[in-house]
């Protein structure tokens, strides 16, 4: 999921996959577009048939991967009337659908459980459905003193055995770039990083289930990737463990939204007051590994301890400069692909 959307500004539109429909006032269907897989069925069951199926509502999901699915959403945003009632993306490309004024906002009158949302989560336009972090993941039995700091990341004993997912290139960019005295709005001194771990023999894996493959067959031993991922991954029977490193970690939000021509505002709203009901956001913790992002959904002490965060590893996370990663993401793709891959 967040490995694909952090292509951001990349991609180029897809059709979508859904007849169009006619709205009515009354209608009680409802598209939500969103990522297929174990997320899509999830939500399917959790939200789709345990919440709307019994208010009368039928859900109709529109499955595509996050690049075209904010393309359609853009595209769309001067129509009438859009495709989707609910659009579901991570953090970054939200950002960029609220900079073109193509999101509906939300507030607790029409939201009510809004007003359980963790204060840090809050924004105007969209509303955050579950987060995590990416962070150092490592194999335990093959490291097993933790790394403590992203400075671990470009040490010679691990040459060979680091690992990074292709399309978690701003990611892991901007880990070059603190580990190089830079900052979320100055990934400049990453490029050096960056050339330091090819220098390293550093593998550059094409997809999150390469990385999980690697991870198994002890090829590589650490990565950068959601704490969420290693979590399943553990759960398959890796033996994994995650630290936030002394430095910090980069925060990976899955939010919901409105858009402004929505079909039908008033169910997509209903729709996304649901996804914050504790039932399914404790059903995508303890399935998926990603933590609620509402105060009344308590997990059960062994999950939260595995999923969860401490308030002084959140107090660590960096703060992402959506601007200016808009601004700055070509050049960075150019560099990771023609210098650091090429």
């Amino acid at each position: 999921m967040i490995e694909m959307t952090r292509r951001g500004l990349i991609g180029a539109a897809a059709a979508s996959t859904l007849l169009p429909r006619l709205a009515f006032a009354d209608d009680p269907q409802m598209v939500v577009g969103t990522w297929g897989g174990d997320y899509g069925d999830l939500l399917r069951e959790t939200v789709d048939n345990a919440i709307m199926k019994p208010m009368g509502i039928q859900v109709l999901q529109d499955i595509s991967g996050p690049v075209p699915r904010r393309t359609k959403l853009l595209a769309e945003c001067q129509n009438r009337r859009g495709s989707m009632d609910v659009a579901c993306l991570a953090d970054f490309d939200m950002y960029a659908a609220t900079r073109q004024n193509a999101l509906e906002p939300v507030t607790e009158k029409i939201v009510p459980r809004l007003s359980k949302v963790l204060p840090f989560l809050k924004k105007t336009h969209s509303v955050p459905q579950i987060y995590s972090a990416h962070t150092i993941v490592y194999n335990t039995e093959r490291v097993p003193t933790p790394p403590k700091s992203i400075h671990d990341l470009w040490d010679p004993k691990y040459r060979g055995k680091i690992g990074l997912s292709d399309f978690l290139f701003t990611t892991n960019t901007a880990f070059a770039a603190i580990a190089g005295g830079g900052s979320m709005s100055d990934f400049g001194p990453a490029k050096k990083k960056l050339m330091e771990w090819r220098s390293l023999d550093v593998k550059v894996l094409a997809s999150t289930e390469a990385v999980a493959a690697a991870l198994k067959s002890e090829d590589i031993w650490i990565t950068i990737i959601a704490a969420a991922r290693g979590y399943m991954w553990k759960q398959s029977g890796i033996p994994l463990g995650h630290v936030v490193a002394d430095e910090g970690a980069f925060p990976t939000v899955y939010e919901v939204a409105v858009p402004k021509n929505a079909r039908n505002k008033e169910n997509a709203l209903k729709y996304v007051n649901a996804m914050l009901e504790p039932s399914a956001q404790k059903a995508f913790a303890a399935k998926m590994g990603y933590v609620p992002t509402v105060s009344d959904a308590p997990l059960d002490p062994a999950l939260d301890k595995q999923v969860n965060f401490t308030e002084a590893e959140q107090a660590r996370f960096w703060t992402p400069d959506f601007g200016y990663l808009a601004n700055n993401q070509a050049e960075m793709l150019d560099f990771w692909n023609k210098d650091f891959k090429g």
